[in-house]
């Protein structure tokens, strides 16, 4: 007799910067969410397919929850709220790291009175002090009643194989809602955006504030099964401008060499990248944007 198929949803949620998007990864075996040092990198929620035997688990990975000062945070808090509705197990990521201070205190008040199962991530145990992680979880659970609590790092693994056996085990019965070899809802599109928004992060550090967004105005298969996309990068000011394109271009050529080199990786195929930066003020209050984003507009 063969096991039933269970499938279910599991919001992943925590403060900026906890590590999320890492986990998330990790949990799904490759890369399905961009990351970097910056808290706040992720801004739409977006779903990773992990598999475990028979189950599979639907982690939204979702923007970090912060108090929101401009519409786009508002936005990102929003859609970060919104990846728990319907979910099977709501999982809170915390710095292991850092400390458990008003803005997780204000995440895990949220969650108090929620009817879903709830387990604690405590993340990055890897560079965490122990008798620190373990004063967090005994402050947290005594906030909130979770289920379970776990002890991990994403970014090495630890802890990651019993995590991942337990979310299995809270799913439900029922048909897997993705095929096995995909591993995000992302298009590819969208996920060509994201890769340049991340190496924006990743090269200009903190040269470049949030001011900047990524939009793929072309995606077209060529003939010869590579992909050819043309995306064009959104600052408010010229000076930001300049920061991106860098003394002759240098800078804007690196952008672009690293995120073609990760998007070929990822897709399997040849990419042909063309980056163009414009200066549009305001960019963060037009409508157009935020739904090439994957964001809702927030009054």
């Amino acid at each position: 007799m063969t096991t039933p198929p269970t499938c279910g949803l599991v919001a992943v949620v925590g403060a900026p910067n906890a590590g999320k998007s890492t986990l998330v990864n990790a949990l799904v075996g490759q890369k399905v969410a961009i990351v970097s040092p910056k808290a706040q990198t992720t801004r739409t929620k977006l779903m990773g397919v992990a598999i475990e035997d028979t189950t599979q688990i639907l982690l939204v990975d979702t923007p970090g929850i912060f108090d929101p000062k401009r519409r786009l945070d508002r936005a990102m808090v929003s859609a970060a709220w919104s990846g728990t509705e319907g979910a099977d197990l709501i999982a809170l990521v915390v710095d292991g790291k850092g400390g458990t201070g008003p803005k997780i205190q204000a995440i895990v008040e949220s969650l108090k009175h929620r009817p879903e199962p709830k387990y604690l991530i405590l993340n990055k145990v890897d560079v965490a002090d122990k008798a620190r992680l373990l004063g967090h979880a005994k402050r947290l659970n005594e906030m909130v009643e979770f289920e379970e609590i776990f002890f991990v790092s994403a970014q090495t693994g630890d802890g990651l194989a019993e995590l991942k056996t337990a979310l299995a085990k809270k799913m439900p019965e029922g048909p897997w809602h993705f095929p096995e070899d995909q591993v995000s809802d992302a298009s590819e599109r969208s996920l060509a955006s994201e890769v340049t928004r991340e190496q924006l992060y990743l090269q200009l550090h903190n040269e470049l504030p949030y001011a900047s967004t990524v939009e793929t105005e072309q995606y077209k298969e060529r003939q010869d099964g590579s992909v050819e996309i043309h995306q064009q990068i959104l600052v408010e000011r010229p000076t930001q401008r300049a920061i991106v394109l860098g003394k002759g271009g240098q800078q804007i050529k690196e952008i672009g060499a690293r995120a073609r080199g990760e998007l070929s990786r990822i897709m399997g195929r040849p990419v042909h990248l063309y980056l163009h930066v414009k200066v549009r003020p305001g960019w963060d209050e037009e409508r157009e944007v935020y739904r090439d984003i994957g964001l809702d507009w927030v009054d």
